[in-house]
């Protein structure tokens, strides 16, 4: 841990994550001072003022570059010009997550992957809850790490969601279970168009894990089977556990005659029948064999495991059917912020779609999406300033193509285009920050416009 007390710390952009860093920061007697280059909210300028934090807002001063270290929010992209500068005066930049964790008292199971890691934390966090086992939820999900920080404990496990972002800036990040559930190409953008990048990004995850440490991965796919296996067993690196939908791995989680079986120091144990898992889909099976794995290494017994497997009943925003109107069933998939997440959402509807698409594009090939929508999509309706690309790549695939200058003018469209026993997904493949503040903000517009209808 650095020495904090009477440092100056620089802590460059004022959303969530920035703002709630400085306050821990200020409370470990840091001198801190938060730049933004775009406006800070209300909310976390209340949280500034009230912990006497000073701050500056749409723009950087030359107070932002006298730092003894940073801290940068997620959202801060390394080639920002400030981000540079500092770089390249050897000014030691860290991320919230590596920062907030050098306070943490508690043992930490931290999830990634490009999809997926919102419903396994989740699932996790609600696993521990059915166990009667304290944790603490957050990262790159719900709150700040810094802010879960006073109430961690050794009796309480923090179970994180973590990004490739946050990745980015660690040190000493150590957590006690890693998983990765899955790499496909996703915020391109931020990694020189390199998919190289990224996945060096993902896989940073294991950066510092020890030999008492666990590390659960994705058998199935391909890019992680590559990096593990050029990796290799690291004598001082984690134990490595594995999860399949199509073989029996030596070690990990696996389907075998329709029922979930963990084999671990050898044994197999037969934990309970695919049927009963509560979501359904071939992604979220996969995602319920990487948590069953994730409970039983960190001792939760087979029978609450089990018990969360069968009741847990998702999150807000990822295949959340909002109402079903004149036979029409409307999902909200805001959550789905890559091309793969999309795939998956079109995989898991068996009726005839209109789907609602678009945003701020991520450096996307939306032709990996074709051959769903021509089996699947009768309508699309693009939105956001990835209309461009969207109507290059795909417009010809469904019978519809359209586009809306608004969600709630999709929404309106797709009332028209969709029949009596079809369904209308909106699964954007994108960021949401150029027309709401999140996905979280798109998924409720797209509630509101549809309970409007």
């Amino acid at each position: 841990m650095k020495r904090i007390k009477d440092r100056h710390i620089v802590i460059v952009g004022g959303a969530r994550s920035g703002a709630a860093a400085a306050v821990l920061l200020a409370s470990k007697g840091a001198k801190t001072f938060v730049s933004d280059s775009g406006a800070i909210a209300p909310q976390q300028k209340e949280m500034l003022l009230a912990a006497g934090i000073e701050f500056e807002e749409n723009g950087h001063t030359e107070r932002a570059k006298k730092a003894d270290f940073v801290v940068v929010s997620p959202g801060v992209p390394n080639e920002a010009p400030l981000i540079s500068f500092f770089d390249y005066n050897d000014i030691p930049v860290y991320g919230e997550l590596e920062v907030a964790c050098w306070f943490s008292k508690s043992k930490i199971t931290a999830v990634t992957g490009s999809n997926g890691k919102t419903t396994t934390t989740s699932w996790l966090h609600h696993m521990w809850n059915r166990a009667g086992r304290a944790s603490l939820m957050g990262g790159n999900i719900g709150t700040a790490v810094s802010e879960l920080v006073p109430d961690t404990s050794e009796q309480a496990d923090l179970i994180l969601e973590v990004s490739s972002f946050q990745l980015d800036r660690i040190a000493t990040f150590r957590p006690y279970v890693s998983m990765i559930l899955n790499i496909t190409p996703d915020h391109l953008n931020r990694y020189q168009n390199k998919f190289e990048n990224y996945v060096a990004s993902k896989m940073r995850i294991i950066k510092n894990q020890q030999p008492g440490d666990y590390m659960i991965y994705n058998y199935d796919d391909p890019v992680l089977k590559e990096q593990i296996a050029g990796i290799g067993i690291r004598p001082d690196g984690p134990q490595l556990l594995s999860f399949s939908m199509l073989d029996e791995v030596s070690r990990g989680a696996f389907i075998r005659n329709e029922e979930i079986v963990l084999r671990l120091d050898g044994k197999d144990e037969p934990l309970m029948s695919v049927g009963e898992v509560s979501l359904k889909g071939k992604h979220n099976l996969s995602n319920s064999l990487a948590a069953a794995l994730a409970g039983r290494v960190n001792e939760i017994s087979k029978e609450s495991i089990r018990e969360s497997l069968m009741t847990f009943e998702g999150v807000e925003h990822r295949l959340e059917q909002v109402r079903v109107l004149n036979g029409v069933r409307y999902i909200n998939d805001s959550k789905a912020t890559n091309i793969n997440a999309v795939w998956y959402a079109l995989q898991s509807i068996k009726t005839p779609v209109v789907l609602i698409i678009g945003g701020q594009d991520k450096g996307n090939d939306y032709r990996e999406l074709s051959d769903q929508i021509k089996k699947k999509v009768h309508t699309v309706i693009a939105i956001g300033q990835a209309k461009e690309a969207i109507r290059a790549q795909i417009s010809r695939d469904a019978l519809y193509y359209e586009e809306a200058d608004s969600l709630e003018a999709a929404v309106k469209l797709s009332f028209k285009k969709a029949k009596k026993g079809e369904t209308v997904l909106l699964s954007p493949a994108c960021a949401s920050f150029d027309m709401f503040e999140n996905y979280e903000h798109r998924g409720k517009v797209f509630k509101q416009a549809v309970n409007a209808l």
